[in-house]
């Protein structure tokens, strides 16, 4: 522990302006300041920095006093007594003989528990201590800086107590990764520096590095403070590396582990790199939640309380243990919160979960633990289960009531399922899992618009999965009608057919069906009709099984629907009827968006273009909900042509030369799949 008098000027702060005036706003009102958040963020500078200013202003002085490095003889009370101006130097040196008798004989660890109103073993010599500083400190215009309480946090709740109950005038500030939990606090929590404040324009973060750097491409500056979270220890240390290597080999080097090692001078021993900065608070952590930190690590994106239970728990993780762990450590600034729980999904109405995140600096470390304690197979073997227990949620939800449950599940867990999907499999049932993912959320790839991200994970795991088994034909068959979807017809049929040998040796007669219908897709894309009506006729006419997978018989229903629209009006209405009778769920908008489309085709074609503008317009809004891009693209097609027809200025085109829904092209298909829900705009007016 270090204690002094600070008067000496500090460097500037960079990026902390609105917490500069809540810091010193606080400092009017409050008996109590604490300046919480993660390690290397720039509590103390900012607190320092602060109170530089206030007691210039007020002439006054800062009593500070040090917590990470040694407890010095006599504890919090007599370092701050040491460090007290000289005027009664007899009352100050009588009062630290009493607290030198008084203090135990074991100092430097955190208390065992949390200080009570009343504490224990209070004694004269507490009084007498305290009524010294608390002299000294109105004599000097003293304001009180207990810096890093981390590891005596206890004691520092205690000794505040105690000060503030002698002088309820005093002015106390406090910086540590968690609050000390008094009635009197007010807390200002100090995030890391934003990297960007909008579409090119730089943050913060960028503002740092640059000071370091000089002048330097804005791009590699950003890409490197994006890496680092913008944490002001993170980027400190990495320009520290420029005297070795160039910035553009940082910014290709901060994508690994390495800005864990990364090392330079600092002010204290912890600070000289993320990976000490990180271990000063998982030496504070108890057994129990250092286990659930490390095992965390794994989780890529922000989660739920439900997949940090499923990856951290076991035989010295009780299940019932998490939920208390991952509390502790949002309370230590190592969790970061990105919701609370309570309230429900606005488009679902589902209840919300809380969720959390783990920073780049704290998922680094917690991983090298998790390597070191030889834990790292099974917590990612925990991790891929997991998410195909989710991905099999989702699939279950998209045939529920509600097809935006299922939307919404897959969106909250996208950076997780993609790690499932992508990070290599340790061995053949690991690599079934991660297969098993890609299957499940077959209705995400080839539904909501991401038939080419869809296709590529396939193609790459069913490389490595090369068993015979029902799932491999299953994924056979998926990765042929996404292939048929994006137009590759001879993938799509060489895929097709290695999922028919397959599905006849497993008797499946569902595969058979799904088969059929994707042999529809593809006759749709040739523009062969008949070889379309005759597939899909097919496979509508099939009785289903497995109502979980696939597009099933009410989808080839509708797509038959649409095949016939220009041959035979009233096959074509029966076939929408029939589809439409032969749902799932009321709540299948994908069903329900092809059926509108198709009877639009038909009202065109055989009705009239008023009516066919009302089912595009209903369509459009159904297929919204869930996405696809493909889609909305064709029916905004079909609903200009109708708007045309309907207002008579101009001739309505030949469909001949129209793009059917199911063609990709045109300015309104992105070259990238995404969420098309989120990011489409409105259909126009009318």
């Amino acid at each position: 522990m270090t204690a002094r008098a600070e008067r000496r000027p500090l460097p500037g702060v960079v990026g902390r302006a609105v917490e500069h005036e809540l810091v010193s706003g606080l400092l009017g009102s409050a008996p109590l300041v604490t300046l919480t958040g993660a390690a290397g963020v720039g509590k103390s500078l900012l607190a320092r920095t602060v109170l530089e200013e206030h007691t210039a202003r007020h002439d006054g002085t800062i009593l500070r006093v040090g917590c990470w490095d040694g407890l010095a003889e006599g504890g919090l009370l007599a370092a701050l007594l040491r460090e007290a101006r000289p005027a009664d130097s007899a009352r100050r040196d009588t009062a630290t003989a009493f607290v030198r008798r008084a203090a135990p004989s074991c100092v430097g660890e955190p208390a065992g528990g949390r200080a009570t109103d009343a504490p224990t073993g209070r004694t004269p010599a507490d009084d007498t201590a305290i009524a010294a500083l608390i002299a000294h400190c109105r004599r000097s215009r003293a304001t009180v800086l207990l810096d890093d309480c981390d590891p005596l946090r206890d004691e520092c709740a205690q000794l505040v107590r105690q000060l503030l109950r002698a002088d309820p005038t005093l002015r106390i500030v406090a910086t540590a990764r968690g609050a000390l939990g008094l009635p009197e606090e007010r807390t200002v929590e100090i995030a890391p520096l934003p990297v960007t404040l909008g579409e090119g324009i730089a943050g913060p973060a960028v503002e740092l590095l640059a000071a370091r750097t000089g002048a330097a491409t804005p791009e590699l500056l950003v890409a490197v403070c994006q890496a680092l979270e913008g944490s002001p220890l993170a980027i400190a240390l990495a320009a520290q590396q420029l005297d070795r290597m160039s910035l553009p080999q940082l910014a290709a080097q901060v994508g690994s582990d390495g800005p864990l090692f990364y090392s330079g001078p600092a002010a204290t021993v912890r600070h000289t790199s993320l990976y000490a900065a990180q271990a000063a608070g998982y030496a504070l952590c108890s057994p129990t939640d250092r286990r659930v930190w490390a095992r965390l690590s794994v989780l890529p994106g922000d989660f739920d309380p439900w997949l940090a239970g499923c990856v951290c728990t076991s035989c010295d993780v009780p299940a019932a243990a998490v939920e208390g762990a991952l509390e502790r450590l949002v309370a230590a600034s190592v969790l970061e919160r990105v919701r609370d729980a309570g309230g429900a999904q606005e488009d679902t109405g589902a209840a919300l979960p809380p969720r959390y995140r783990l920073p780049r600096a704290a998922r680094d470390f917690g991983r090298t633990q998790l390597r070191e304690a030889g834990e790292e197979s099974a917590a990612l073997r925990r991790f891929r289960q997991a998410c195909a227990a989710l991905a099999a949620e989702a699939q279950i939800a998209w045939q529920g009531p509600n097809q935006q449950v299922a939307v919404r599940l897959v969106e909250d867990e996208q950076a997780n399922l993609d790690a499932a999907l992508t990070r290599p499999p340790q061995d053949a049932e690991d690599a079934l899992g991660a297969l098993e993912i890609a299957v499940s959320l077959w209705f995400h790839w080839a539904a909501c618009g991401f038939r080419r991200e869809g296709r590529a994970h396939l193609d790459r795991l069913l490389l490595l999965s090369r068993d015979d088994t029902a799932l491999r034909a299953r994924a056979l068959w998926l990765a042929g009608y996404l292939a048929a979807q994006e137009h590759s017809l001879g993938a799509a049929e060489e895929l097709l057919d290695q999922a028919w040998t397959a599905a006849v040796m497993h008797a499946d007669s569902d595969g058979l069906a799904r088969i059929a219908h994707a042999h529809g897709v593809l006759a749709l894309y040739r523009g062969d009709t008949a070889a379309a009506v005759s597939c899909l006729d097919e496979a509508a006419r099939h009785r289903s099984r497995d109502p979980w997978f696939g597009p099933g018989p009410a989808h080839s229903w509708a797509l038959l629907a649409v095949a016939l629209s220009s041959l035979d009006a009233e096959r074509a209405r029966a076939a929408a009827r029939r589809a439409w009778e032969t749902r799932h769920s009321d709540g299948d908008f994908w069903l329900y968006s092809t059926v509108l489309y198709a009877s639009a085709a038909i009202e065109r074609v055989h009705g009239e273009p008023s009516v066919a503008l009302r089912a595009c317009h209903k369509a459009l809004a159904a297929k919204k909900l869930i996405g696809d891009p493909l889609f909305l693209a064709g029916a905004r097609s079909l609903l200009a042509g109708l708007r045309r027809e309907l207002r008579g200025g101009e001739p309505l085109p030949d469909r001949d030369e129209e793009e059917p829904w199911w063609r990709p092209g045109g300015p309104d298909v992105p070259p990238q799949p995404f969420f098309s829900r989120l990011r489409t705009g409105p259909c126009g007016p009318g």
